[in-house]
């Protein structure tokens, strides 16, 4: 199939501005009113607002969602023996396995369910083995991947839980937040997400020793960074106690400016995720289920963007991408992440499993693609453009 690049010219794009004049006029007198723009009280101020929205004990902000996973594959690194096996969703964003290999892990893929595009669970347990160290569950387009044997698996087999949930602030499990429940979990602030600090993350957890790690390895592995308990471990007379460096840490910090942006910003989340997922309902509900999968699960759903599942006896594909761009309507095939990732080309330097097969994450490649969920679409909107989805007719074309 023959793949349009399209110009950034359109009628619904994947990424709206949601930047508002009041965020803009807080940050202007922030600016012009403070001397200190690294990382300090105004970061502290946001990681503490998140943590209560999210209802999390520990929030550490980081300069992305990317350098959150970083962070949390060198934090099993460093509560596990060095190496071993991660294992890893085909389905997710590209830094889900990098983070994994950077990190001197094996990345083993097992294959998802269509209803969340998350790994399931016979496919994690049949991955598991002496070697195993973590699992990394990606939290799809707003859906909430977690399911309570998930969760007991991992401690059966005393596995760190780590959940990336970059594309689902607010989705729920069992009436608590994605995000407050695995060992860890990492989040995006980037410019397209729920809410944004233009470029920003986040790395939470209920646990004190990751929380500490995680602070250490924002900040080049300094001991500074860490708690007196922390300091007086690593504390060494030919060591001059501000420049310790007890883990292999970068320099992942935010800024001010990024942390006043997200303080402003978290005021209106919640009334973000409604509307999204509103509008994720009313697509759901106007597609039509004989040539679209609409069997997702919408429980606890927050909605970063409206899927595409074509049916198998439905391959209007390159049909349905020109209808898109006829209509001015952004859209990427796959998912988030471009599809599997087992296919990328970054992985044939490097070691890696995969575990069964990976129908439905090769089904995803190849047949779904995702557009735009924007607080301003209107329900009439969506209503249209399923109309012309529905109505696509002819020959098959992949």
């Amino acid at each position: 199939m023959v793949i349009t690049i399209m110009k950034n010219n359109f009628k619904w794009s994947l990424i709206n501005n949601n930047i508002s004049l009041t965020d803009k006029e807080s940050l202007c007198e922030f600016i012009m009113n403070s001397d200190r723009f690294t990382n300090g009280p105004k970061v502290v101020e946001f990681e503490k607002q998140w943590s209560e929205w999210l209802g999390t004990k520990y929030s550490v902000m980081v300069n992305s969602g990317a350098s959150a996973n970083y962070i949390t594959t060198s934090i099993v690194r460093d509560l596990k023996e060095p190496g071993g096996e991660i294992i890893v969703p085909p389905i997710g964003w590209v830094s889900d396995i990098s983070s994994v290999i950077n990190t001197g892990f094996t990345p083993v893929f097992v294959d998802v369910n269509l209803d969340s595009m998350a790994i399931s669970y016979d496919n994690i347990k049949a991955a598991i083995n002496e070697n195993t160290k973590a699992i990394v569950l990606v939290h799809v387009l707003g859906f909430n991947g977690l399911t309570d044997k998930i969760v007991e698996l991992a401690k059966e087999h005393n596995l760190l839980l780590i959940e990336d949930c970059c594309e689902s602030h607010g989705a729920t499990h069992n009436d608590s937040k994605v995000g407050c429940i695995g060992d860890m979990s990492c989040f995006s602030f980037y410019f397209g997400h729920h809410m944004t600090t233009i470029e920003g993350g986040m790395v939470c957890t209920n646990d004190f020793e990751i929380y500490q790690l995680a602070r250490m390895f924002r900040s080049h592995g300094m001991t500074r960074e860490a708690s007196r308990e922390v300091q007086e471990k690593y504390k060494r007379d030919d060591l001059n106690p501000l420049f310790t460096f007890a883990v292999p840490g970068y320099n992942m910090r935010s800024s001010e400016i990024n942390a006043v942006l997200g303080i402003e910003q978290l005021k209106r989340l919640d009334y973000n995720i409604e509307k999204r997922v509103n509008n994720l309902q009313v697509w759901i509900d106007s597609l039509d289920p004989k040539m679209y999968y609409t069997e997702f699960k919408a429980k606890g759903n927050s909605s970063y963007a409206l899927p595409l599942v074509l049916n198998k006896d439905n391959k209007q594909l390159s049909k349905i991408c020109s209808l898109l761009e006829a209509e001015g309507v952004e859209y990427r095939l796959g998912s988030a992440g471009g599809g599997n990732q087992a296919r990328q080309p970054y992985l044939k330097k490097f070691d890696f499993k995969i575990v069964g097969e990976l129908t439905n994450s090769d089904y995803i490649h190849e047949y779904s693609l995702y557009i735009g969920n924007h607080t301003e679409l209107k329900d009439e909107d969506i209503i249209s453009l399923c109309k012309k989805l529905n109505n696509i007719k002819g020959d098959p074309v992949v």
